[in-house]
């Protein structure tokens, strides 16, 4: 019987390993799977086909662990190295029973018999096809054919011609079954949890890499026609308005189908292919970082929602590919209005798009559908993709949140969605950004372009070497831990037919919606364009010798191995000099030869371009800028003033750049960059405390370029202080206005060609940010009057200012 099957094994090796082509995820393994007589590693699958293992041992060749048609060999006794759960279905006979219990049985006894024994437990999930199943309505021939639930051989066979060019063979992280034998035992009891648990485990990851049941655009339509709070409205508008039935439900329709997305799985394929080819051409390569945690979420059937930020409209097709890339379904991904173009809007709404207009204003039955449908995607199990910031980012930094779909998002929990709603902080990062020229245009006075065919057409003509992007997953925020933490009772708001809007939503939207934009920040990718940008925008002439920037950019590589903005923030593993290459070969930086070498440079217009990178990093560096601003403008300064005068301004800039340090950290931060400076001769502690620069002439230039990073920053503190004193008391928008005439002043005066040095927006947060810490206090006229504070705040700012611009503002 085994040569028979060994046989008919061989004979199924060749067209399976022509035909068949296997996407491989492999979770997180902490450890390198090695296969030893002690260590043996083991596999279990869902079902005993040829077809399957022979999938299997096709990936775990590539992947170059032991081959799983193997066997292992334990004090003698020969077992088979997978273990198959359940036997495939008979096309005439009944069903066999599987040896899996025997197996695992005999695995187990080994073990009590062997204390030295620790075998390794491998779940290897196959999917064929990446196909949902749908509702019972529409089945096709082809869905019935391919059914995968312990199909036949007859079955098999048209699941492996119709999906074997799409498999996904997901490796989990290995189970030591020595653990198991320790706690739970070696009988019969502990084998039936093993093969129930691993069941379970391979739905979940089945559930996971597909989705689920997916529903008819129509049946949705049918659905929401019949919600309550549509239908209550429905009726209010026909009355109010004295339209028929039929007439505002033809409305609703209409907004329904503008609304809607289409998702086709097939569509999803195609874009992959696309969109592998497309890469391929534009980066050097996407770096994607955490990818894990999705997939530890959805195995916990987390309902999974990403928030990433947004730079540019490839946002909407990198991340869909990475995710699923990464074994998991797509999300259905919400879309500004102004997408829906011809050819565009039709295929992103068959690749999961539904559109959302960038005003709900005035109108209450929009306002409901929409709000209705994205509770249908959540109650329905799935995933979600929006962007908080809503819309791309014309600066580079992170915009403030827009909280509209946060706040439905809530109200949907609040039907008792019996599933934790998840949100994933996404950082996207990019080495160039295709619509970063037209940023600039647009912040400097010109009319924002609207989409069309011709402009994607003009942006594929375009094409070229982007360089590298970035993916980072960041920490997820779990809605219902957010809510027990900062809600009181909010369950008893909980209400599955009509959902209110409780007192606490507001509030306790804005803090979630904060709480997003930090976690993204705290995983950003610093990379070769940011912190060339960054170094160069310090200079005074935006340009420096060759020599010096590959030093300088080792320096801030190292400052932040040293003294990192988190733990979550990825650093670039290679040198400066590399890095320099890279962007060299990017035409980001001009490079000019003298007889003392090269000087590479910043072009006026590339110089503009650049800030969008330096500010896509700003947040990471501005606790160690100001470190070295007060180092340089300082004598000697104790640890405790130090600390003091940092702690009030990364208080102040919180909200501005989404900083996540409270002060203990900021405190550990410091500490940090001081022990960096010291140990690279840059800065000395004297025995009495007190911390200054080391006399070198080259290490404080070094300083210099550090600190400078954060001047911009400062002038900022430096013309609202200044004013606040001189025209107290002020109204809050008076008081932007006049910083931002200033501003605007001062940007000519000292050549600061930086379009959000003078925006209205980032005065306002600032003066915000000072009220909030009560340097301002509001008089009985709704005006900003000064506090004690501000006079020290004053001083601290104007100590780090250049006289030049003190000057300036004071004129």
């Amino acid at each position: 019987m085994l040569a028979l099957r060994s046989f008919f094994y061989l004979l199924l090796k060749f067209p399976i390993s022509l035909w068949v082509k296997c996407r491989i995820v492999s979770d997180d393994l902490t450890k390198p799977v090695e296969d030893s007589d002690k260590n043996p590693v083991f596999y279990i699958v869902r079902y005993r086909s040829a077809s399957d293992l022979l999938a299997l041992q096709k990936a775990c060749k590539k992947l170059n662990f032991p081959d799983p048609l193997s066997n292992v060999t334990i004090n003698g006794q020969t077992h088979a190295r997978t273990i198959c759960i359940d036997t495939p279905s008979s096309l005439l006979l009944s069903k066999k029973s599987s040896s899996a219990m025997a197996q695992s049985l005999a695995i187990l006894d080994a073990h009590e018999q062997d204390n030295k024994l620790s075998a390794q437990l491998i779940p290897a999930s196959l999917v064929w096809g990446r196909k949902p199943k749908v509702e019972k309505r529409n089945i096709g021939v082809r869905e019935v054919l391919a059914e995968q639930e312990s199909p036949n051989w007859l079955k098999k066979l048209f699941i492996v011609l119709f999906l074997g060019r799409n498999t996904l063979i997901r490796f989990s992280e290995p189970l030591s079954i020595r653990y198991m034998t320790d706690k739970f035992g070696t009988d019969q009891e502990n084998a039936h949890k093993l093969l129930r648990v691993a069941r379970f485990h391979f739905h979940r990851q089945k559930i996971a890499a597909t989705g689920p049941r997916l529903m008819h655009r129509q049946q949705m339509f049918k659905t929401l026609l019949k919600n309550p709070s549509i239908v209550r409205l429905m009726e209010d508008e026909a009355v109010t308005k004295g339209l028929s039935k039929e007439a505002v439900e033809k409305q609703a329709l209409v907004i329904m189908d503008e609304i809607a997305g289409d998702y086709r799985e097939g569509m999803i394929r195609i874009g992959e292919r696309i969109l592998h080819w497309l890469w391929n051409r534009l980066y050097s390569g996407i770096n994607v970082n955490n990818a894990n945690t999705l997939r530890e979420l959805a195995d916990d059937g987390h309902e999974i929602i990403y928030v990433p930020c947004h730079r540019s409209h490839m946002d909407y097709l990198l991340l869909t590919y990475i995710i699923y890339q990464q074994g998991l379904v797509t999300p259905r991904i919400a879309a500004g209005i102004n997408l829906n173009f011809w050819p565009a809007g039709p295929i992103f709404r068959k690749a999961g798009a539904f559109f959302i207009r960038r005003s709900f204003k005035g109108n209450r039955m929009y306002s409901a559908i929409f709000r209705e449908y994205l509770g249908l995607l959540f109650e329905r199990g799935y995933s979600v993709k929006y962007y908080s910031e809503g819309g791309r980012s014309r600066t580079g930094k992170l915009l403030a949140p827009k909280t509209g779909m946060l706040a439905m998002t809530i109200q949907s929990l609040l039907r008792g969605i019996n599933r934790p709603l998840t949100l994933v902080p996404v950082y996207l990062g990019y080495e160039h950004v295709m619509e970063v020229g037209t940023y600039y245009k647009e912040l400097s006075g010109s009319k924002k372009q609207n989409e069309s065919i011709f402009g994607v057409l003009k942006a594929i003509k375009n094409l070229r070497n982007y360089g590298k992007g970035f993916v980072n997953f960041g920490t997820p925020i779990n809605i219902n831990s957010f809510l027990n933490q900062h809600v009181e009772n909010w369950k008893d708001d909980i209400d599955p037919i009509d959902p209110q809007k409780p007192s606490w939503l507001t509030p306790s939207v804005n803090e979630l919606a904060n709480q997003v934009m930090t976690a993204i920040n705290k995983c950003a990718a610093l990379n070769g364009v940011s912190l060339i940008a960054m170094i160069l925008h310090a200079t005074e002439n935006k340009a420096l010798p060759r020599s010096e920037l590959e030093y300088l950019l080792d320096f801030f590589i190292s400052l932040q191995k040293a003294a990192p903005y988190s733990d979550e923030l990825t650093i670039p593993s290679i040198s400066g000099r590399e890095l320099l290459e890279d962007v060299i070969s990017l035409k980001k930086v001009i490079v000019d030869k003298d007889s003392c070498g090269d000087i590479i440079s910043l072009g006026e217009s590339a110089a503009l371009e650049m800030r969008y990178y330096r500010n896509n990093v700003l947040h990471a560096y501005i606790l160690p800028a100001l470190v070295c601003r007060i180092l340089d403008r300082t004598s000697k300064i104790n640890i405790e003033s130090l600390s003091n005068q940092i702690q009030q301004f990364i208080l102040l800039l919180k909200h501005d750049l989404f900083l996540w340090q409270d002060s203990n950290e900021v405190d550990v931060q410091i500490a940090q960059v001081l022990q960096f400076l010291c140990q690279e001769n840059i800065a000395k502690q004297t025995k009495a405390g007190f911390w200054s620069l080391v006399e070198n002439t080259e290490t404080q230039n070094y300083v210099q370029v550090l600190g400078e990073v954060a001047d911009e920053t400062l002038q900022r503190f430096a013309i609202i202080t200044s004013l606040a004193t001189r025209l107290t008391p002020i109204g809050k928008n008076e008081l932007s206005e006049k910083a931002v005439s200033i501003a605007k002043r001062l940007s000519v005066v000292n050549n600061i060609n930086a379009p959000e040095f003078i925006d209205k927006k980032a005065q306002l947060a600032l003066v915000n940010s000072m009220r909030e810490q009560q340097i301002f206090s509001v008089d009985n006229d709704g005006k900003l009057v000064p506090n004690s504070t501000l006079e020290t705040l004053k001083e601290n700012v104007n100590n780090l200012v250049d006289i030049s611009v003190l000057q300036s503002i004071a004129r």
